[in-house]
């Protein structure tokens, strides 16, 4: 035993991609034995092999790369799988729910934390943005079951990036308020450089890939064309001061139209999402999680209890009081909670910060 432990954690690229593919193979097997959800199982794997488990792998860099392309996969997928005439017939609900999960989770953390945890102002704001935005992290459950165009889906994941446009552009004013210079010239050139962004994807996204789709038939051709063109919005975004996690959903949302659902580019980019890149992702946010801080005391146990019950119960407020007011059922109200209180792309970025 002594000897294994020697060689932990393992360092080697090829050994570790080994495992990480064992865990993608047999993960869903047991999962399905036990009736849970197989993201479920990939997250609890990674927690098990991470530094903060049985320290068997290290993060290399492949965790930080492959992780960041599943995160861009699972937005880019629920973009280019929505339903868009649903979309403009819903307009109103999307922008309704999205403030109410972006400002109820918000202000019901941040009272929180000025009155419970004694936490300074800006503290307490930083803390309610983190909470007031969510990943969809669910979402590939969603995929698996061919609900991506029921309703409350589609405003569950509208819903999803106008929070997270709200949550990071309160953060970015937040953080521009302790640098000198950062005045009304901050916000007037991130406004034209969003608008800008917004513009030339909406204007030539669309004319290169009529021109390239027409021009080339072949198959690996067409996925890189369509995997840059994610990626390229996403560093734009990211060049912007906004998560690229937002050019990813955006540049799907623009592609919609013209990959066919029904389609072989459209299965291999599911195919390959599915099976390699969100995999690993749900692995890595595994490995971050340092479920020994929950021991080191009553008071971390009290402060991680408080802050993810009312930013958990700000969303449930927000998705219920939505399902009454766009008189949608229980179970859609289930949905909208479930996919909207998830954390994790959004929340990291921001602590980063």
């Amino acid at each position: 035993m002594t000897l294994l432990v020697s060689y932990l954690p393992i360092t080697d690229p090829t050994l570790i991609f080994f495992v990480v593919l064992l865990i993608i193979l047999f993960a869903p097997i047991v999962m399905s034995k036990l009736r849970i959800p197989h993201i479920i199982g990939m997250v609890l794997a990674g927690v098990m092999i991470g530094q903060y488990g049985f320290d068997i792998l290290e993060r290399d860099n492949s965790f930080e790369l492959f992780g960041r392309v599943g995160l861009y996969y699972i937005m880019f997928l629920a973009g280019l799988e929505m339903d868009m005439e649903g979309v403009k017939k819903h307009t109103r609900s999307f922008i309704i729910f999205g403030l109410l999960t972006c400002f109820v989770p918000l202000i019901l953390t941040y009272v929180m934390a000025m009155t419970l945890l004694d936490y300074s102002p800006t503290a307490s704001f930083l803390l309610g943005c983190i909470m007031a935005s969510n990943t969809l992290i669910a979402y590939p459950i969603i995929g698996r079951y061919g609900l991506q165009r029921h309703q409350s889906v589609m405003l569950s994941v509208g819903s999803s990036m106008i929070s997270l446009f709200m949550a990071l552009v309160m953060l970015a004013a937040l953080s521009g308020s302790f640098e000198s210079g950062s005045g009304w010239l901050f916000w007037i050139l991130f406004i034209m450089k969003f608008a800008a962004f917004c513009a030339g994807s909406i204007i030539l996204i669309p004319k290169l890939t009529r021109y390239f789709l027409r021009r080339y038939s072949d198959a690996v051709m067409q996925y890189i064309f369509v995997l840059g063109i994610m990626f390229l919005s996403a560093a734009l975004t990211s060049l912007i001061g906004i998560e690229g996690i937002f050019g990813a959903f955006f540049s799907g949302l623009i592609l919609n139209r013209y990959i066919p659902h029904v389609s072989p580019l459209m299965n291999r980019i599911e195919f390959i999402g599915n099976a390699l890149f969100i995999p690993y992702f749900l692995i890595g946010v595994g490995m971050l999680i340092n479920v020994r801080t929950l021991f080191t005391g009553i008071d971390m146990l009290w402060i991680v209890f408080l802050i993810a019950f009312f930013g958990t119960f700000g969303k449930a407020v927000a998705a219920y009081i939505s399902s009454l007011l766009f008189r949608l059922s229980k179970a859609d109200g289930n949905m909208m909670f479930g996919l909207t209180s998830a954390h994790a792309a959004g929340a990291i970025a921001m602590v980063m910060v």
